[in-house]
Parts: C-alpha cells; structure tokens; sequence
C-alpha cells in the first residue's frame, strides 16, 4: 500500500511497487498496467502522481507505451557481456535467439581521412562499407555500421555480409582476430535509427564504437552500432 505519510514521494512508492511486481514476474512481459484511473481509485492519489510514475517507469525500459491501446511491460532486456569479444551472430545464438541481419548497404569506397585514419591505411584506400540491422528472432536490435579494409579482407561479398562477418574471417581467411577497443555511450536515436530500429524518435539508445585488431596489431574493421536500450544492456565485471 501506499503509505501517505512516508518521507519517499508518493509517485516514488508506486514505481518502486511496479517494478518490484515486473522483477519478481507477477507482471510478465507484454502484460496490461491498469489505467491511471485505476491506479488513482485504488490508492487514493493523483493522475499527475501516478503519470510520472509510469513516465519514470517507461524512461527505464520497464514499460511501454502505445497510443491508442495503453501501456504494457516490456519484454527483458538482454545482458551482453563485456568481457570476452563476441560477434552479435555469436552472441544470439548462444542466448538460443535466431540471428539474422537485413542488408541496407554495400559498396566499396576509397577511405575518408578518419576512416583510414582508424584503420591505419593511406587516405583513398578501398573499404567495405556496410550498414545492417542485427536482428533477434526478427526483431530489430541495433543498426550497424561498418568499415572493413578491402585489401585485407578480399572477397567479401553481400551474401557473406547477411551472416557473421567474423566466421568469414576466421574460418575461410584465416584471419586471427584478438582483441577491440569499445566506448559505449547513452545518446537519443536520429531519424534514421527510429527508423530501422522500429522505435520513437528521440528514444534513448546505447551508441557503441568497436575498433577491431589482429594479433599483430593490424586494425581490421571498426564499426559504429546503435542498440535499442529498451532491448540491450551491457554488464561487466569490475575485480579491485
């Protein structure tokens, strides 16, 4: 019950309850809330209260909203392990997740200064360019960019491209991949990655940028991925 006469707010108490009955799974992913009628009726307390519950409930993930229809618990979030450099083709498999990934672009281009830059080769060089939605059991969870050195890599097709980059790399180039640099940031999605992650404008997401090294040291893609925060989060552990 909602005490009135605690310290913590009142919208506070309530979203602490919410979240407390998605955690435990007395409300399961795509589950009805009640109305904020409801909700007010029940507890005694404002619409404005239990709107900015709901509000801080949905910024978080646990919630969505759908005009029209009302508001649902979200579907969990998958954890991806920071330690230890996975492909996403990889990664969904072993969560038992069909991968699949649906090829916007592919071209070869000569390198722009800070693409050749990253990938230490002469400006104008050639590069793949590939830009891919990962999908999960046909869901879109991160749009994909990314620059792979045409010289390095040879005969990588758009075929190859709808699958695991780095089981082409590994099992038919040989190529011995072996560690990146990873900088993930919170940012709002553009335009285009509402788009093609099938998500509000301006809805948060988790921007990571991967550069990708051999074991001598060679750089052999980078890549910059979107990922729905409302689907992703990233967990590592930190030893002292």
């Amino acid at each position: 019950m909602i005490n009135k006469n605690s310290p913590l707010p009142i919208y506070a108490q309530l979203e602490e309850q919410i979240r407390e009955q998605i955690e435990s799974g007395i409300l399961g992913p795509g589950d009805t809330l009640p109305s904020e009628r409801e909700f007010c009726e029940r507890h005694g307390i404002s619409r404005m209260t239990v709107r900015q519950a709901i509000n801080n409930l949905a910024k978080a993930g646990y919630l969505r909203r759908e005009k029209g229809r009302g508001t649902f618990v979200s579907e969990r979030k998958m954890e991806q392990q920071l330690q230890g450099l996975t492909s996403f083709t990889e990664d969904m498999k072993a969560r038992g997740r069909k991968p699949s990934s649906k090829l916007l672009h592919f071209e070869i281009v000569p390198a722009v200064e800070s693409i050749a830059q990253t990938l230490s080769i002469p400006k104008h060089d050639p590069v793949y360019h590939i830009k891919r939605i990962r999908m999960a059991d046909g869901e879109p969870m991160a749009l994909e960019t990314t620059h792979i050195p045409a010289n390095l890599v040879p005969g990588l097709t758009p075929e190859i491209a709808t699958g695991s980059i780095y089981n082409y790399l590994e099992e038919h180039l040989s190529i011995a991949i072996d560690y990146s640099n990873q900088v993930i940031e919170s940012v709002t999605a553009s335009e285009t990655e509402s788009h093609y992650l099938d998500i509000p404008s301006g809805s948060p997401i988790l921007l990571m940028q991967r550069d990708t090294f051999l074991k001598d040291g060679t750089p052999v893609e980078t890549v910059k991925s979107a990922y729905r925060a409302d689907r992703y989060k990233f967990v590592t552990v930190i030893r002292r």
